[in-house]
């Protein structure tokens, strides 16, 4: 039997962590529910080592002070820089590229087990499942209300006994606080934005959520009410690259986490993402990165 995926989930986490731990005691904290960033670089460093890309299956909210990172979110890859809110959430495929050494980030991450403080369905709508990852240009007040929430938190869990309900309150004020910014970003981006890129924006969104089965472009046309040729046309001309390449990217990047960070057999993957058999799925995986699924899963890490 295989053993359960090890994702960058906080369990992989910790087992990265306790290894450097006079690298990052500083400005890193971990529990089973709760975990935070205080202007630690070595994170980034540490993630970059393990030879991503990753999965993860909790909530990260942080902002960016100082320096840059370059990161592939959900297929997209993305330069961040000062002054950038970035939330990424379940479900999502992170590969971390590089960063500047004068990066400093602060933020925290909510496990699965940590119990969300709003009523049901209060949830606020930017973190509600409707929306895989978002950044976010910050002004500079903005940027110091979250900064604030976050080294108070970093303060009440470094109290002996901290208060879980103190820390509950804080978390719900920075999601309310990046849920406005989130939606006065999307009106205003609205105003603006193209047909075109809104289907694309559609496509990407429907490719991160169904290619882990869904591998052919008739189901993502189908679902947008759009004819095959005409949304190839159109994602094509807005992002310089086919619609099968990026379903082709979502697909082989699902699948290398799985071979990294998972027990599984290349035949289970297969199985499990729709193809029709392990050969079929071996050649796939070999024509678009010159490796065999069993090749890639012997690589060192």
């Amino acid at each position: 039997m295989d053993k359960s995926p090890q994702l960058m989930d906080f369990s992989r986490m910790r087992d990265i962590f306790d290894n450097h731990v006079g690298l990052i005691s500083r400005s890193v904290y971990l529990d089973s529910e709760l975990a935070i960033i205080h202007g630690s670089t070595e994170v980034f460093r540490l993630m970059i080592s393990q030879k991503p890309p990753f999965t993860i299956n909790d909530h990260r909210i942080g902002m960016i002070l100082k320096g840059e990172l370059r990161i592939n979110l959900n297929l997209v890859e993305k330069r961040l820089g000062a002054g950038t809110l970035v939330f990424i959430g379940p479900g999502s495929i992170i590969n971390p590229m590089e960063f500047t050494p004068d990066l400093e980030i602060y933020g925290f991450g909510l496990s699965a087990r940590f119990t969300m403080p709003f009523a049901p369905g209060a949830m606020p709508a930017a973190f509600n499942g409707q929306v895989r990852d978002f950044q976010l240009p910050a002004g500079e007040a903005d940027l110091v209300t979250a900064r604030s929430i976050v080294d108070a938190i970093w303060h009440i869990v470094h109290q002996p006994d901290y208060n879980r309900q103190t820390v509950g309150a804080l978390v719900a004020a920075q999601m309310h606080h990046y849920d406005r910014l989130f939606r006065q970003h999307e009106a205003q981006l609205e105003a603006t934005r193209s047909r075109e890129q809104t289907i694309f924006d559609r496509f990407i969104y429907l490719v991160n959520r169904h290619s882990q089965t869904e591998h052919h472009l008739q189901f993502y046309a189908a679902k947008m009410c759009l004819t095959e040729r005409y949304l190839g046309t159109v994602v094509r001309q807005t992002s310089g690259t086919t619609a099968k390449a990026w379903i082709d990217r979502a697909i082989v990047m699902r699948v290398k986490a799985e071979l990294r960070h998972t027990d599984k057999s290349a035949a289970q993957i297969a199985d499990e993402m729709n193809f029709p058999n392990p050969s079929f799925f071996s050649k796939y995986f070999k024509r678009l990165t010159g490796l065999t699924p069993q090749d890639y899963k012997r690589q060192p890490v």
